[in-house]
């Protein structure tokens, strides 16, 4: 017996991640918190790439390689925001938002 998996599934699944990163953006105020909430909202773009190139191009691998570019870019960001954080942590001794306005001046 095979399931049939539809696209509004997915679609949901996304939306339900990309919700979670935005609630959680704006709601956290730890920068790590911040940067996975950030990740997944980029991974809720990527499942939506990857399912609209299966569902209305499936001979074609456009939105595979849009994923794979976007896996690459979040990679990149994480690198760069992780560097940034554990410099505001040897400046500031933590890592929330709040303390971030003490590095101006």
């Amino acid at each position: 017996m095979e399931i049939e998996i539809h696209v509004i599934h997915y679609l949901v699944i996304s939306t339900v991640m990309m919700f979670c990163g935005i609630y959680g953006f704006f709601t956290r105020k730890n920068l790590l918190a911040l940067l996975i909430s950030v990740e997944l909202m980029l991974n809720a773009v990527n499942v939506n790439f990857a399912v609209f190139n299966r569902y209305l191009f499936p001979d074609r691998l456009e939105g595979h390689f849009f994923s794979l570019f976007g896996i690459a870019v979040a990679a990149a960001e994480t690198a760069v925001a992780i560097a940034i954080i554990i410099n505001v942590y040897r400046n500031v001794k933590q890592v929330l938002t709040d303390d971030i306005t003490d590095l101006k001046g």
